[in-house]
């Protein structure tokens, strides 16, 4: 299976999160920070000391791991000139969540939507994209997933794809370490989470603990809290990323290729194919499931790089809104 890390131009981020998890409160903080800021220089200067530390009312560490947090959850995106960020701006996922669809999170599939943009492709959390697509133990520890990643990075130095890179070992552990607690509650020992959830994405429940071994597993199976209208948005995501110029992909290709949905989101296959048969009625008959040729697959009846995935989520939250 093709791998991201291995493309042309390809890049990688460790760190950026100080330690820190993202947590609750901070995304919503972060893209208000943006959209109220009147000019470029205002926005500019939201996540500068002088302003963010009284701002958000945190320190400086964890200023810099919201900005993190914003920008590889797609909250926000920066505008970059010259290899230098002259400006932030909000993006339009930003805004379909946090400026009326769902600003406090209640919702599970505006989790689901953010885990999307932060897992799927290498960018700004390039651990948690290996980890998720490219990473195949599906019982594991920190050390063997930092000594597999280090390992990966090493090959790709090799290779001259990191040429130059800098990139150690206790970062890469730091960055494991930061992704698990990402997405498992840290107990107290008394079978409580420690001030509640640490981060919104455990409530997925991708991950969990094997008690008494000190391991770690990948949940995989149905994921019922994961609603149609986010799995479409992230197929058609996918497919416009990586098969732009494809009438049609194959369950395997859905479940199983880095990126895709079933890796990124811990579907399996009959999980897949159970929501490919109903794709229909979320994309009004765009997308649709064919197995009239002995292949299982879904085609796409209009040209896929025409459809616009995220207005899928907006679909989503306005019907919910009706529903309501």
């Amino acid at each position: 299976m093709r791998s991201m890390l291995d493309r042309a131009g390809s890049k990688v981020q460790f760190a950026g999160h100080e330690t820190f998890p993202c947590r609750y409160g901070w995304l919503k903080k972060t893209f208000d920070a943006i959209d109220l800021a009147v000019n470029e220089d205002e926005r500019r200067r939201v996540f500068s000391p002088e302003v963010a530390i009284s701002g958000f009312g945190v320190g400086k560490n964890m200023v810099a791991s919201m900005r993190h947090w914003a920008l590889a959850c797609g909250v926000v995106e920066a505008n970059v000139v010259r290899g230098k960020i002259v400006d932030f701006l909000p993006t339009r996922l930003g805004r379909t969540i946090f400026g009326a669809g769902d600003p406090f999170l209640e919702r599970p599939g505006s989790l689901w939507a953010l885990h999307w943009k932060l897992v799927s492709g290498p960018g700004r959390a390039t651990a948690w994209y290996y980890a998720f697509n490219e990473f195949n133990d599906g019982i594991f520890s920190r050390e063997s997933l930092a000594s597999k990643l280090m390992a990966r990075l090493d090959d790709l130095r090799g290779a001259g794809v990191l040429a130059g890179s800098r990139i150690t070992s206790a970062t890469v552990e730091r960055d494991v370490d930061c992704l698990i607690r990402t997405y498992v509650a840290r107990s107290n020992g008394k079978g409580l989470a420690e001030d509640g959830l640490e981060c919104p994405f455990a409530e997925l429940g991708l991950m969990g603990t094997l008690a008494g071994v000190g391991a770690v597993q990948f949940r995989r199976g149905p994921k019922p809290s994961l609603p149609d209208f986010v799995f479409a948005f992230a197929l058609i995501d996918f497919w416009q990323t990586h098969y732009p110029s494809r009438g049609s992909l194959s369950v395997e290709t859905v479940s199983h290729e880095p990126g895709s949905p079933g890796r990124s989101f811990g579907l399996d296959e009959d999980s897949i194919v159970e929501r490919l048969e109903r794709i229909d009625l979320v994309t009004n008959k765009v997308l649709g499931w064919d197995e009239s040729t002995g292949l299982r697959q879904v085609t796409a009846r209009s040209p896929i790089g025409a459809l616009d995935f995220e207005g899928l989520l907006e679909d989503h939250y306005a019907i919910s809104e009706e529903a309501a």
